[in-house]
């Protein structure tokens, strides 16, 4: 499933080609994603992108008047197109710029979102009660402690949990506990400020790293232009369960929680 870092590689990928540019056709050729596609996106036809932004792992399109919010799902990707050609089984939806540039949402499992909000981004049922950015001065220990206290679920779900931060999917959760050394089952209110500091510093590092590096391909994710994202080369645990841990040469543990396989070292993790 396509996190923050391979959300925010797409929006970099795209925001040159669209910015300011006039739409002239949205062609939606399968509405039957997460949410069906209302009719209404067609009010993006003539209007000019004035911004592109990110919330948590929600594209948002800012146009003159409303705007479009987009959602990868699990295997959703954007592509732009300099020249027209033949849409694929799941290529569901087109934007057409008026001078010939197309965006192309991609979804083969039909779990993404194709959205129009005539309100502010903020103020939208899927985004007003979203926690603070990852990359942001509102991501602290203090933070994080203040929300933790009383809690006994695993710190794991904890810091996944979009109310709390956003952004933060299984596969840097993991990586980032680890260079955290917390245990990904630990209860949350059970977290000393302290260690709460070293994770939201590991978990600024890991998801800065992987942008730098156009996020992590490991099935379905590519980019705007349709190549891969190179961070996979750099994890620590993730999907290396059973192999050696890089700081004390256990094997790496697997284990589902909160209904996701979770990787860690029992030993460097407490």
């Amino acid at each position: 499933m396509p996190e923050l870092p391979e959300v925010e590689t797409t929006l970099r990928g795209i925001e040159p080609h669209l910015l300011h540019q006039r739409i002239a056709q949205v062609t939606v050729r399968d509405p039957r994603l997460r949410w069906p596609v209302p009719a209404e996106v067609q009010q993006a036809e003539g209007q000019r992108v004035i911004s592109l932004s990110r919330r948590g792992k929600y594209l948002l399109l800012e146009l003159q008047r409303g705007g479009l919010i987009l959602h990868l799902g699990m295997s959703g990707s954007l592509c732009i197109l300099k020249q027209p050609r033949e849409p694929g089984k799941h290529d569901h939806v087109d934007i057409e710029m008026v001078n010939g540039t197309s965006l192309r949402f991609n979804d083969p499992r039909r779990f993404g979102a194709f959205l129009w909000t005539e309100g502010q981004f903020s103020e939208h049922p899927l985004l007003r009660d979203l926690g603070p950015e990852p990359l942001s001065d509102e991501f602290t220990a203090e933070h994080l402690y203040h929300y933790s206290r009383g809690r006994r679920v695993a710190i794991k779900n904890f810091i996944m949990n979009g109310h709390i931060v956003v952004g933060v999917g299984n596969i840097y959760a993991s990586e980032a506990l680890y260079m955290a050394g917390i245990h990904p089952q630990r209860a949350a209110g059970r977290v000393s400020q302290q260690r709460y500091q070293g994770l939201v510093d590991a978990i600024v590092d890991v998801l800065s790293r992987s942008i730098k590096l156009g996020g992590t391909t490991l099935r379905d994710f590519v980019n705007s232009d349709g190549g891969a994202g190179y961070f996979a080369q750099e994890l620590l645990v993730y999907d290396r369960g059973g192999d050696d841990c890089f700081q004390c040469g256990t094997a790496v543990r697997q284990k589902v929680i909160g209904q996701r396989s979770s990787y860690y070292c029992a030993s460097c993790q407490r």
